[in-house]
């Protein structure tokens, strides 16, 4: 593995960094500025419709994608600094450059699994940036860390199936340009496989039946830029069966598809988020005094600065590494190293912004600063993507099955 990036990513990179300096760190202000008058919250302010544009227009879209023929044709290793730029802003960035999550993954669902009527009807308006769409996979009443536990049930009755369950913390479901839903469900509950139990299908969010209910909050957020995270209601919601996506009982292997390249993203913007949170750390420890000398002149602060660098330039060579077996070797391949970077990557990051919390003050837990929230994006994914905790378990037995 080289540790230098090759041109195109250094060519992308200079451009990506420029962009956020001329255009997105500008606009976050304006971004809130302009939603507080919006007529509703979910609404998308004009500023973001903007930055799309100009992302757009400069080449910076759909970066994500490794299919040449719908995205951008970057390997894993070439994504991952880009991702890492976009994550130092990511009320902002991702949806900027098309690279927000659910929408990411569930293009990616649909390049490598759909038809080519699914992909015409859905796949080519979400890379166009023209609609957004939601995954509908965790549910309230089990524990949905274990997909074999999905109680949704997708019946299929002639021509069509019919939908019949309820889910919550679906992202982006309230944003009202989310026109479609990648619902994961059971069409053979009984089978002896419970991992071929399971089946996915696309719900369109106008079908009868579906109801979205609530916005769930996050930490007290609703997270507007997200799309919200809402609780749904599916009560015998009918699709044509065409709208099967790839075959019966291939639910849990998509899931499984979708989730691996989706929890490399959520690392390398974690290490972005990690980057603003010691560039405002230091920024903060230059300006202010405290007992006679500045914050930065302070044992303690030198502590958390440096122990923030070293962390952050570990997590960086994991995360490279696995984008670079997920490139060589597959998915399967590095699937230690994708479990490693999901446990070790957001609880290191919740640790360095927390300190940058400590550093401000009340202003760190205030709306003056972006740390409050970039807190609660950490934290958040040390549950989603499943818990830590089920990735600790697969990877140790893993580990301990090579002494067997």
């Amino acid at each position: 593995m080289d540790f230098a990036y090759d041109a195109r990513t250094e060519e992308l990179r200079g451009r990506l960094l420029a962009f956020m300096d001329e255009y997105v760190y500008p606009a976050e202000q304006v971004a809130h500025e302009q939603r507080a008058r919006l007529a509703s919250p979910w609404d998308t302010p004009q500023v973001v419709e903007d930055l799309k544009a100009e992302a757009r227009r400069q080449g910076l879209w759909n970066l994500f994608l490794p299919d040449a023929e719908h995205g951008a044709g970057l390997t894993n290793l070439q994504y991952a600094p880009l991702a890492e730029i976009t994550g130092r802003s990511p009320q902002l960035a991702p949806t900027a450059t098309n690279c927000a999550a659910p929408d990411t993954g569930n293009m990616e669902v649909l390049a490598q699994f759909a038809d080519e009527a699914q992909k015409k009807q859905w796949l080519e308006p979400l890379l166009a940036g023209e609609i957004r769409s939601a995954f509908a996979m965790t549910e309230p009443d089990v524990a949905s860390s274990d997909a074999t536990n999905i109680t949704t049930h997708i019946e299929r009755e002639g021509d069509e199936y019919v939908v019949t369950g309820r889910k919550w913390y679906i992202s982006g479901a309230m944003n009202p340009d989310c026109r479609i839903f990648v619902v994961m469900g059971k069409t053979d509950p009984d089978g002896e496989d419970i991992r071929r139990q399971q089946s996915m299908v696309l719900v369109p969010r106008d079908t009868p039946g579906v109801t979205v209910d609530r916005a769930m909050q996050v930490f007290g957020y609703e997270d507007h830029y997200h799309g919200g995270h809402a609780e749904v209601t599916f009560d015998h919601a009918r699709v044509p069966v065409t709208n099967l996506i790839g075959e019966e009982g291939g639910g849990f292997a998509i899931a499984q598809a979708r989730l691996g390249p989706g929890r490399i993203h959520h690392c390398m913007r974690l290490i972005g988020m990690a980057e603003r949170a010691i560039e405002l750390m230091c920024r903060r420890a230059v300006s202010r005094n405290a007992f006679g000398k500045a914050l930065a002149q302070q044992g303690v602060v030198h502590n958390w600065i440096a122990d923030a660098r070293v962390t952050v330039e570990q997590l960086r060579l994991l995360v490279l590494k696995t984008a670079w077996l997920m490139d060589t070797v597959g998915n399967r391949g590095a699937h230690t190293e994708i479990q490693a970077i999901k446990i070790a990557t957001p609880r290191a990051v919740v640790d360095i912004i927390d300190r940058a919390i400590q550093l401000h003050g009340a202003g760190g837990v205030s709306q003056d600063f972006p740390l409050a929230e970039l807190y609660a994006g950490a934290r958040t994914l040390m549950i989603a993507d499943g818990p830590d905790e089920v990735h600790q378990r697969s990877l140790a037995r893993r580990e301990i099955k090579k002494y067997l």
